[in-house]
Parts: C-alpha cells; sequence; structure tokens
C-alpha cells in the first residue's frame, strides 16, 4: 500500500467513524439502542450518496485499494466484539435452578425455529434465484431458522440495565433464556457452515473442532481463572487485553483455515474468559469496545457491496420475515412464561425483550452472508427484520409500562433464591 493509498484509506476510516457515532448518537436520542442507529446509517449511507445522489462516488471516494482493507479491518472488529458476546453468556446455577427459565427459552426457541424453517421452506419453493441461491437445503433452511431464534444478550442486558429491569423477574427470564437459547444458535450456526462446505470435509472439521473445542474452552477457563493470572491481569491490564485481541485474531483466522467461520474461532476464545472473575472485566470490555467502535465500518463497506448486487430490498419478503419472527418469540415467550405461572403483565414483557435481535443477529447474517448461504437480497430483508425487532423493544416496553404499571424487582418466592443481574 503506498502512502497516497494509506493517507486515502486513514480519511475514509475516519469519516466512516464519524458516521457511526452520528448514528449512534441519533438512535440514543430517540431511545433506541446505539447499534439500530450505526446499522441504518451504514447500511444506507452506500445507496444514498454513491447510488442516488452520486452515481460515480464509489470509484472516486473509495477505490477497490481503499474499501479492502477498510472492509478486513470492520470484519475485525465485529470478530473482536463477540468476546464480549460470549463472556455475557454466563449461565451460572443459581439463575439455573429458576424451572422457568428452561420452559422460557424452549418456549422461545421451538417457535422460533419451526417459523424459520417454515419461512426457509417457502422460499425453497418459490425456487427464486435472487433470494434462494444455490446452497444446499439443508444449510439454507436450517440457517434461516437460527435467525428467527436468536436474541442479542448483550444490546439486551443494555436495555434491561438502562430501564431499570435487570432483577426483575422478567428481566432475569428473558435474560438468561436469551443466553441459553444463543447457545445453541451458535452450535447450529457451526452446522450451517459445515454443510455449506460440502467438498471440504466440512462435517467432519467442524465435528473435530467442537468435540475439541468445548474441553479446550473449558480448560482454557479453569487456568485464566487462576489466581496467578488475576495477578498478571490485574497488574497490566492493557497488555492483557492487547493478548487478548491477537488471540482472538489468530483464532478466527484459524477457524476460517479450517473451513468454519471466523465468528467461531473468535466465540470460542470468548468463551475461555473466567465469568465472575472482576480483573478480565476491563480488558475483555476494552477489546469489545474496539470492536465495537469499528462494527460501522464493517457496516458501511458491507453496505457497498450488499446494495450493488441485490436490486433492493424484496419488501414482501421483509414483511413476511419481520411477522414470523415477531409472532414466535412474542407470541412463544408469552405462552410459555403464562403456562409456567407468569402474571399477564410479565409474560408480555418477557416475550418482548426476547425479541430483541441486535448485533447478534448482524453476526449470524454476516456468517450465513460470507459462506454463501444468503443471497445479498435476503441479507438486506433480514437486515431489516433484525432492525425492526429491535427497534420495538423500548416502545413496546414503555406501552407495557403505561397500561400495567412498571416492573419492579420482587421479593423472592418461597424456596426460590434470585440471583441479581
Amino acid at each position: 500500500m503506498t502512502l497516497l493509498v494509506a493517507a486515502h484509506a486513514i480519511a475514509a476510516l475516519g469519516a466512516f467513524l464519524a458516521v457511526g457515532l452520528l448514528g449512534r448518537r441519533l438512535a440514543r436520542r430517540i431511545g433506541q439502542p446505539g447499534v439500530v442507529g450505526e446499522i441504518a446509517f451504514g447500511m444506507l449511507l452506500g445507496p444514498a450518496v454513491f447510488g442516488w445522489a452520486w452515481p460515480g462516488a464509489q470509484s472516486v471516494l473509495l477505490p477497490a485499494d481503499v474499501l479492502e482493507p477498510l472492509r478486513d479491518l470492520g470484519h475485525a472488529g465485529l470478530v473482536l466484539f463477540l468476546v464480549g458476546v460470549a463472556h455475557e453468556l454466563r449461565l451460572d446455577a443459581a439463575r439455573l435452578r429458576d424451572r422457568a427459565i428452561g420452559w422460557t427459552a424452549l418456549g422461545t426457541l421451538v417457535p422460533s425455529l419451526v417459523a424459520g424453517a417454515a419461512f426457509g421452506g417457502w422460499l425453497v419453493l418459490r425456487d427464486q434465484p435472487s433470494l434462494r441461491g444455490t446452497a444446499p437445503t439443508m444449510a439454507f433452511v436450517l440457517l434461516l431458522a437460527t435467525t428467527m431464534a436468536v436474541s442479542a444478550v448483550p444490546v439486551l442486558a443494555r436495555i434491561l440495565a438502562d430501564r431499570g429491569l435487570t432483577t426483575s423477574r422478567a428481566g432475569r427470564l428473558s435474560l438468561t433464556s436469551a443466553a441459553l437459547v444463543d447457545a445453541v444458535a451458535w452450535l447450529l450456526l457451526a452446522v450451517v457452515i459445515a454443510i455449506a462446505q460440502p467438498g471440504s470435509g466440512g462435517i467432519s472439521t467442524a465435528a473435530i473442532v467442537l468435540v475439541a473445542g468445548a474441553p479446550a474452552a473449558f480448560l482454557g477457563r479453569r487456568l485464566l481463572k487462576t489466581s496467578q493470572a488475576g495477578r498478571v491481569c490485574a497488574r497490566w491490564p492493557w497488555l492483557v487485553a492487547v493478548a487478548l485481541g491477537c488471540c482472538v485474531l489468530q483464532a478466527a483466522y484459524a477457524a476460517e483455515s479450517l473451513g468454519l467461520t471466523a465468528i467461531f474461532g473468535a466465540f470460542m476464545v470468548g468463551l475461555m474468559i473466567p465469568p465472575g472473575a472482576p480483573h478480565w472485566d476491563a480488558p475483555v470490555r476494552w477489546v469489545s469496545t474496539l470492536g465495537l467502535w469499528l462494527v460501522p465500518v464493517f457496516f458501511i463497506a458491507t453496505g457497498l457491496s450488499i446494495w450493488t448486487g441485490s436490486g433492493g430490498i424484496p419488501w414482501l419478503v421483509t414483511v413476511l420475515a419481520t411477522v414470523l419472527a415477531v409472532l414466535s418469540k412474542i407470541g412463544g415467550g408469552y405462552a410459555v412464561s403464562r403456562l409456567g405461572g407468569e402474571g399477564h403483565p410479565e409474560a408480555l414483557r418477557v416475550g418482548v425483550m426476547l425479541n430483541t435481535r441486535g448485533l447478534t443477529e448482524i453476526v449470524l447474517l454476516q456468517a450465513g452472508y460470507s459462506a454463501g448461504v444468503l443471497t445479498s437480497g435476503l441479507y438486506l430483508a433480514l437486515l431489516v427484520m433484525a432492525v425492526a425487532t429491535t427497534s420495538m423493544t423500548g416502545p413496546l416496553l414503555s406501552l407495557i409500562d403505561r397500561r400495567h404499571g412498571a416492573d419492579a424487582p420482587p421479593a423472592p418466592r418461597q424456596g426460590e433464591q434470585i440471583a441479581a443481574g
């Protein structure tokens, strides 16, 4: 890369980051999670500036030798962000003793998987090349089922904290159930990627990595939880954060080399970080925050390529995907919560909270698009669905509060220990 191209890329990076910051601030000003503004601004910047206002702008402002390193940087940001996502999946025993959590997780998982599979089957029967693509049918349908089922634990945790619902009954049920569902979703994603690589031993490679990765993650967590590791982390947190970031990027590269998605390698490293170890909170937060700051670069760079080959948003498919996603998540979460003995307002809150898909959904969609399972048109449709379902959470919770009163942290039930956070 020449000095002139490097300067051009740095200037473009600054512009991308400014767009992300603007989108994040505007979203928060209207009561939405920051990621909603980042996605909207990032994905709309390309067609707005380079498609409608100035069609020849991309070749001048973002030639290939400038856009390519920015796309790689955005992808690295997405990988680094996953450290925090994996670290949020804290399924401690105190939480899991509540039987309602298992029922709620099952109630939101099964209807969503069924709805996604039905949606995928409908697209297969339509056999429209711009939406169906050429991916194996099993991988295609399973990925769509997974995208319907996922919830965004980090975004949901932030929404709960902002509204003071973290220790409420509905907050505990939704957050822990979302963590259980997402753990299943990451495993399903690994299966999807393996099926999508039919000529490279994808299934056997994925099986080997999963079988070997789980004990490795467990062993790594035990080692990182020792007092020696804690002292190193407490004394040199920045050095540990740099080492952690390098380790995540290397794991992502190794996963790609094995025919899996880079996201899976990064996620496995994130699972090694021990929960409940305070010294690790700062390094994990720094690495994940750096990734979060770079994610708008990913959205803008991806948006430019997606819009170029998509021919626009398929609105019928988008509306159908959104309706199915909302009905399966809110309806399933509400129905099972009611069957489990929760009151009407609490069950409504649980369903609405679990409908939050956020950036976790985008990660899954990106993995599916990179693996060739999703076409650019379907990627856009599901992206709109992710933004729409995430945007609904705040207004719907406010509506429930107005009609039924705010949800307060309850007193423990007889024989039940409430786990905070």
